[in-house]
């Protein structure tokens, strides 16, 4: 009998599969298998907040299976996820298959490689309780928020609203920025530029260090200035260095990508996950590979090894100039999950270039991003040469600064904006400053002065609330994403380009909120109660005693609230778009499809408007002439054209209807048909079900429902088709069972 290996993931269940033999089978829970139920707290509050967890529907099949192959096995390996996430599952299952909690049967991973994966399995340990009951709490807590605030929200502000304890936090944090920006007035400040000249003709660009705050003050400067002598007070020579950046990890990884890829924090998870997972890279690069180690962790630790192989990588490729001295370590937080590293390459010998072929571009942009941002971490800080002047002129100190660089260091490979920071450091410009002392005199040749206003806070955006909630203590790595689909799922907030905004719901719910339960959102106590989580992960504290010191507080809040709060209503946000039927201003309203615009005066007049996703109203285009198809029709000889129809484009005689002629429009879909080579194209059955089969039919009689894949299965050579309802790559060869996760747009 062989060996079982439990995994969350069909896609690491394929990637581990290639590393342990015939001695093992892996296979995939699909994440959790057990939780609270849906249609009841499933805590019981009066007996130690003992949770009641069932199955979860639909699981059953997967149950079943999970059953008879333990029953099978020789020996069962969990080897869900390192984080308490992944505890948790390993726990879920462990219960429900039998295993007894203190069996060493848990094994855990920081990257999917060969090396990493039979180590683990070497060193099996029993299931950390610690870690279970951290994620027990936090679920417990979340349900007890939302099963018993929700109500109290339905009755005083909307029918259906949920509430959330971290959510709320950032609610309120984007609420509040909303009230700052509005209560935001300009001041006005003006800047002093001009031109010096020294003796021999050399220029200097330099700004007054005082900053007039009206009109008349800054004309009154120059007054004084413009014709008059500057004389240099001091010259002042430095070097600066710019340390790397650490290595990512989840939240810096969130942010860096919604900056330079432009990707939201859920769609990094997605590739990230993939990339960790692993990714076939074809039998000359060993096959499936992870390529990154695991990406939900808040430590920029690494391990000597990674360490070692990018020291010997840098040297290499750069030259001993770029490799420090001592290896690089960074500072980390004290309330940090350090169970695993920080988000790197897990094989330094696959570079982005190399693996570039075998990814999809979202794949190969974010694990280039990973790629060069940890190599930088480990290489020497870029030096510059800085020179800053003081000239003094009617009492007026006018500064002149410059800088070279001296080493390029990490900046090699990796852009940190560093020109950016360092001109905005002490008003530095690139380029070196021609020689001057003490005493020389400089003439001004040009003189201006520039108005401004200051401006109000930035809204957030997805990696300044990445930023904001991690530096609050708020969540952890692996809740950053949900926060923020969930506050925007619930409409508290909405997207206002790459700005989050609240909406008038979120506003009146925060207010509520604030007033009638502060603690739940104050930064400080969901952070205190974060810490409370890794108490318990430590050791330090229990669960029960966390959640009842927290109950203890909110049943008295929920018990004052529901005494003392009046009903609220939520104001319609208002457009600027006109009802064509009645006149009035359309307001915006959220149905079962998303957000559109309606008549005010409904059920009277029903006049709704579709939006786009920034809320703007789509306008109709008129229809477009049909395109000529290019050959004419067999039965009246008239020009074809294409047409749009219910299941899809298609050829028909531009005569009708006193020509009734339509002819099926053949796709082609890239892949060649695995009988006889020629091309595989699109076709429909009778009853209008999309199949794909072979050009040359009844010829050759090839044909599939589910869409064939160009690539050859890594493990056999088969075909590989794409099995839409499952979102999965799967082989037809009978004797092989490849199969991975996917999601790719069927050619229909």
């Amino acid at each position: 009998m062989a060996n079982l290996v439990i995994v969350e993931s069909p896609a690491k269940a394929a990637t581990i599969k290639g590393y342990l033999g015939s001695n093992y089978k892996v296979i995939a829970s699909k994440g959790h298998i057990r939780d609270l139920p849906k249609s009841s707290m499933g805590v019981d509050i009066e007996h130690g907040f003992e949770p009641r967890y069932i199955n979860i529907r639909g699981k059953g099949d997967v149950i079943a299976q999970l059953k008879k192959e333990a029953k099978n096995a020789t020996k069962v390996y969990l080897a869900t996820d390192p984080d308490r996430e992944g505890e948790a599952i390993s726990w879920h299952l462990a219960y429900t298959l039998g295993i007894p909690a203190d069996k060493a049967c848990r094994i855990t991973f920081n990257e999917i490689t060969k090396t990493a994966v039979k180590d683990a399995v070497k060193h099996p340990r029993a299931i950390d309780m610690g870690l279970v009951n951290s994620q027990q709490a936090r679920r417990i807590l979340d349900r007890i928020v939302g099963y018993e605030l929700s109500p109290f929200l339905w009755k005083n502000v909307k029918s259906g609203l949920s509430a959330g304890r971290v959510q709320s936090v950032a609610t309120r944090a984007i609420c509040e920025r909303e009230e700052e920006i509005r209560a935001f007035c300009p001041r006005e400040y003006w800047t002093l530029n001009c031109i010096l000249q020294t003796q021999n003709g050399e220029r200097l660009a330099a700004q007054c260090s005082m900053r007039p705050a009206t009109e008349s003050e800054a004309n009154e400067v120059l007054i004084k200035t413009e014709n008059g002598v500057f004389r240099v007070k001091t010259v002042k020579t430095a070097q600066k260095k710019r340390q790397p950046a650490p290595p990512f990890i989840t939240s810096t990884l969130q942010q860096e990508a919604s900056k330079k890829l432009g990707f939201q924090p859920q769609h990094t998870m997605r590739i990230a996950q993939e990339l960790y997972e692993g990714v076939s890279l074809g039998h000359e690069l060993g096959g499936v590979q992870g390529l990154i180690t695991y990406m939900r962790t808040d430590s920029t630790r690494i391990a000597d090894s990674a360490s070692s192989a990018a020291r010997a990588y840098i040297t290499a490729e750069y030259g001993k100039a770029y490799v420090p001295e001592k290896p690089n370590t960074f500072r980390t937080k004290n309330n940090i999950q350090d169970a695993h590293e920080a988000i790197r390459p897990s094989d330094m010998t696959l570079t982005p270039e190399v693996v570039k072929g075998k990814l999809t571009p979202d794949q190969y942009r974010l694990y280039r991003l990973i790629w060069e941002r940890f190599l930088a971490s480990q290489m020497t800080p870029v030096v510059y040469d800085t020179t800053t002047i003081e000239a003094d002129c009617a009492g007026y100190v006018f500064r002149i600064g410059g800088y070279t660089v001296k080493s390029r260091g990490y900046s090699i490979i990796y852009d940190n904006h560093d020109k950016e920071e360092i001109e905005a450091d002490g008003s530095l410009s690139a380029g070196k400053l021609p020689p001057v002392k003490v005493g020389d005199i400089l003439t001004s040749t040009e003189m201006t002065a520039d108005r401004h206003e200051t401006e109000p806070p930035s809204r957030y955006n997805d990696a300044t609330i990445i930023r904001y909630l991690e530096e609050s203590g708020i969540g952890r790595p692996s809740t950053y994403t949900t926060i923020i689909t969930t506050i925007i799922g619930r409409a508290y907030v909405k997207r206002v380009g790459k700005n989050l905004v609240p909406t008038k719901l979120g506003e009146v719910t925060t207010r509520l909120m604030k007033d009638s339960f502060p603690e739940i959102v104050d930064d400080r106590f969901t952070a205190q109660l974060e810490g409370k989580l890794d108490s318990i992960e430590q050791g330090d504290a229990t669960m029960q005693g966390v959640l009842t010191d927290f109950y203890g507080e909110f049943e008295k809040m929920l018990a004052k609230a529901k005494s003392t709060v009046k009903p609220e209503n939520v104001p319609m946000e208002e457009s600027n778009v006109i009802c064509e039927k009645c006149g009035s201003k359309m307001v915006y309203k959220t149905g079962k499809f998303g957000r559109f615009l309606a008549c005010p005066n409904f059920p009277a007049c029903r006049n709704t408007i579709a939006v786009d996703k920034d809320g703007n109203p789509q306008e109709k285009k008129p229809p477009e002439a049909p395109k000529k198809a290019g050959f004419v029709c067999e039965v009246c000889g008239a020009d074809m054209v294409i047409r749009q129809g219910k299941y899809g484009e298609f050829y028909a005689c531009s005569n009708y209807p006193t020509c009734k002629f339509t002819k099926q429009m053949i796709k082609e879909i890239g892949v060649p048909c695995p009988k006889c080579g020629a091309k595989v194209v699109v076709r429909r059955s009778r009853d209008r079900k999309v199949f794909y089969s072979c050009e040359r039919y009844p010829d050759c009689d090839y044909s599939t429902w589910d869409m064939p894949v160009a690539e050859k299965c890594p493990t056999c050579g088969g075909t590989l088709v794409y099995k839409k309802s499952k979102k999965r790559v799967v082989c037809t060869s009978p004797d092989c069972e490849y199969s991975r996760e996917a999601e790719m747009k069927v050619i229909e």
